[in-house]
């Protein structure tokens, strides 16, 4: 399965099935045996619409080797000539008609995929956009999803109706079952093309780039924005701009996010700040953005530097989260007029690191995503501790302390899974989790096996299942709730018309902060009813962004994990915690090399070592690392007071007025008006 990069066995007995069918297929045509030609037929069709519906890797795979979508069914097709053939209808004039029919319907394929192409190609923007107003450039409503999604695939499949007609026509002797089959894949062929025809129309289409990146202009001229958000990155990074919006939207000025990849668009949490996605360079470069003072970004990446090359603004590397990483430390941050850290930290690592960041660059602003984060009240907040394991990705390279998912994970989650006192495990890995590294992932799947397995011998426990029969009631009302609020929050997101591209979303999703007030206040109620769902006993193992990382922390008593910044994070809550020492460098040297971990329990890659974690969260007496945590946090995060957002904002308006200062001396040099 790992070599042939499928997902599950079902998918990979699928390919076999489609694999092998067609060798069956012509076998029966050759022999003739229409029975076995039927079945393998049957076959191939619902294995290729499997592979399809759960967007197989193979597919693709399939296309490069010549046995893409279209010859698969053209093979099938030819196949069902040669079975006439064989079985004596060569010279009759089901023979002729069958093969006329079959070739019309070849032919109305290319329209039908020219037309689906230009649609698209119309229909796409310059550039996505998201509480900003296009008004100005008329965006017709996009075509349904049913004539848009897997086009090519519903087509082909409209010949199903001629190749069952004609194989019942033969086993019956009844011709006229075929020509009603094959003339029934023809009308709906049309019908198609028909359907698609006005969303080729002009009026329909999208109007030309010009047209739409003047409105961009129009609406940067009338907005001003003074303060921006940069990011660039995969689809998976997007965690690392959504930590940043709040922040953005509590900021004074006005602010905006500008993306440079599309696909990070649909990932993004929902916000009232203007929000605009311009992938192409050379646009990016003729937008003016003289008004933007500030330009954060959350991420040191190649494309940075088409908005590094601006001077009129002030450039700061925020990054997206605060730790002992090498990323934190990145020459890279060189580039940027300031680098904002949360604390002190921050600042000292940078000196020792000796990259060439100035000290006199460096801010500290604190984390205002941390706000959300609860202290700890000194003992667990149900019958049994919960403990955390959220340990980072396998890195770029193979560097065992990356993570200690490869070298400690299975032994971490063993031993909090057999704890001598009972253990609630959350299990929240990182989103990148074996995106590179296939062993990481087989590691991953494992844990997952073996957190799902204790879950469910812990539900069968007279103990637990006493408690949670006890609960059974309130457990109703939380999944109750849930659903309740999935069905408004899905109602707040697609105002009752789900099925819309790129170009119409961005025409619709217009500024409501009244609707984000809902939205983030009916996740909130999510979060809380998501756990009141399931046993303060219950092991889980939580992936995908909704449920978030903050409210893992607010639920847990303790966490292990690695060097990253989600033990910077935690460190605000007060918590225990423990870092494995994945590379073996011993505890004073993984001490000396990485500040977080000064008030950390140190874990061997045996993770011996959680008896003291435990013992920490059970028996305040044995916690002899408080008070190193409460130094510690303020040393990485900064003072509690003045607030962290106001700490931020301050940096942002001290330094808007810098750069004001930098253009009018530049100006006042060159003899140009002063002005905004």
């Amino acid at each position: 399965m790992r070599l042939a990069r499928v997902g599950s066995g079902s998918e990979l007995a699928a390919a076999l099935l489609v694999a092998l069918g067609f060798p069956c297929i012509m076998l029966a045509a050759i022999i003739p045996n229409l029975w076995f030609f039927a079945a393998a037929t049957a076959v191939t069709y619902l294995a290729d619409r499997y592979l399809h519906h759960c967007g197989s890797y193979l597919i693709n795979r399939l296309a490069a080797v010549r046995a893409g979508l279209s010859i698969r069914f053209l093979v099938r097709q030819l196949l069902l000539i040669l079975l006439l053939s064989r079985m004596g209808y060569g010279e009759e004039t089901l023979f002729y008609v069958t093969v006329a029919c079959l070739l019309a319907f070849y032919g109305l394929q290319a329209p039908q995929s020219a037309m689906v192409t230009l649609i698209r190609l119309r229909r796409k923007l310059p550039v996505v956009t998201r509480n900003i107003d296009l008004s100005s450039v008329r965006i017709a409503d996009a075509p349904p999803q049913s004539l848009m999604n897997r086009p090519a695939e519903k087509m082909l499949h409209l010949d199903v109706f001629a190749i069952v007609g004609v194989l019942v026509a033969v086993e019956t002797g009844k011709e006229v079952i075929a020509y009603a089959g094959l003339g029934l894949t023809l009308v709906l062929a049309v019908c198609y093309l028909v359907a698609l025809l006005p969303y080729v129309r002009p009026s329909r289409l999208v109007p030309p780039e010009t047209k739409v990146l003047n409105a961009v202009g129009d609406w940067l001229a009338e907005y001003r924005p003074t303060v921006m958000l940069y990011f660039s990155g995969s689809k998976d990074s997007a965690y690392q701009v959504n930590m940043w919006l709040e922040t953005m939207a509590q900021l004074g000025g006005r602010p905006m996010i500008l993306l440079r990849e599309r696909n990070i668009v649909p990932q993004l949490a929902t916000t009232s700040v203007p929000v605009l996605c311009v992938p192409g360079g050379v646009h990016l470069m003729n937008l003016d953005l003289s008004t933007v003072r500030v330009a954060l970004y959350a991420a040191n990446v190649g494309k940075n530097i088409h908005l590094l090359r601006v001077p009129t603004m002030k450039h700061v590397f925020i990054g997206h989260g605060d730790s002992d990483k090498i990323a934190s430390v990145n020459p890279y941050s060189k580039v940027y007029d300031e680098v904002w850290t949360a604390g002190r930290a921050g600042r000292d690592r940078y000196a020792l690191a000796d990259v060439g960041v100035r000290d006199e660059d460096i801010v500290e602003v604190g984390r205002p995503q941390l706000a959300a984060i609860r202290s700890w009240s000194g003992t667990p907040g149900n019958p049994i501790p919960t403990v955390l394991y959220a340990p980072t990705w396998e890195g770029w390279d193979d560097n065992p302390g990356n993570t200690s998912l490869l070298l400690a994970g299975e032994n971490i989650v063993r031993r909090l899974l057999e704890a001598e006192e009972p253990v609630r495990l959350l299990y929240k890995p990182h989103p990148f989790t074996g995106t590179r590294s296939a062993k990481a992932k087989a590691v991953h799947l494992r844990i997952t096996a073996m957190i799902e397995q204790a879950a469910a011998q812990r539900a069968t426990d007279p103990r637990w299942a006493q408690e949670s029969a006890a609960l059974q009631g309130e457990q109703a009302e939380a999944r109750a709730e849930m659903a309740r609020i999935e069905a408004r929050l899905a109602e707040l997101a697609g105002g009752g018309r789900t099925a819309r591209d790129e170009a119409e979303l961005s025409r619709d999703s217009l500024a409501d902060p009244a609707r984000e007030a809902e939205t983030a206040k009916l996740k909130d109620e999510w979060n809380a009813a998501s756990w009141r769902a399931q046993g303060w006993w219950e092991h889980r193992v939580i992936t995908g962004a909704q449920m978030r990382l903050y409210d893992c922390f607010n639920e847990s008593d303790a966490m292990v994990s690695d060097i990253s910044s989600v033990v910077s994070d935690f460190i605000a809550s007060g918590k225990p915690y423990a870092v494995t020492d994945s590379a073996e460098l011993g505890e004073e040297e993984f001490r000396r090399q990485n500040t977080a971990v000064r008030a950390a329990v140190i874990l061997s890659n045996s993770a011996a070592e959680l008896k003291a974690l435990l013992a920490a969260v059970k028996d305040p007496a044995a916690d002899t690392l408080a008070d190193d945590r409460r130094e510690l946090k303020q040393y990485l995060l900064g003072p509690d007071e003045p607030t962290s957002i106001v700490q931020f904002d301050t940096a942002v308006t001290t330094l808007a007025a810098k750069s004001d200062a930098r253009n009018t001396g530049v100006a006042k040099s060159l003899g140009e008006p002063v002005g905004g």
